[in-house]
């Protein structure tokens, strides 16, 4: 099983970036345990980072080329991406979206997402837990 990990915009500044409300494990660190799980579970995980909505979507529209699921932190792009969203529902892999932040704790903007109406589920609130949880069951769904 191969599955696609897509983290979305500033996500390649964790660890650097507000350790208050995103943690202080870079995002090698979240895909190096993301990488150990998968392992467990004998999946073969692919990364993709941008901070470019168009890239995202590129990666998504390739995803099913190579890939089952996406795991994916749209992270600023869940509140406002419309493109995401399409990109999304066009390939129709089932996918997770995780967010290391509670995003319906944080300001109003960010309790929408345009993305969690398609996907398998949401976990947010967790830190690296969150994708930890979200690989987890979009593993289990592909392989049921």
């Amino acid at each position: 099983m191969r599955i696609l990990v897509v983290h979305g915009p500033n996500l390649n500044l964790l660890g650097k970036r507000e350790p208050e409300i995103y943690g202080t494990l870079s995002l090698d660190d979240i895909n190096g345990a993301l990488e150990a799980l998968g392992a467990e579970f004998e999946s073969d995980l692919g990364f993709f980072q941008s901070n470019s909505e168009g890239a995202l979507v590129d990666a998504i529209q390739q995803a099913p080329e190579k890939y089952d699921g996406i795991l994916i932190n749209p992270a600023a792009y869940t509140h406002t991406s419309v493109a995401l969203r399409d990109a999304l529902a066009a390939i129709g892999l089932p996918f997770v979206e995780v967010h290391l932040s509670n995003i319906h704790r944080r300001e109003e903007f960010r309790h929408h997402s345009f993305l969690a109406p398609l996907a398998l589920g949401q976990i947010c609130g967790f830190g690296l837990d969150s994708y930890l949880l979200g690989l987890r069951a979009l593993f289990n769904h592909i392989k049921n």
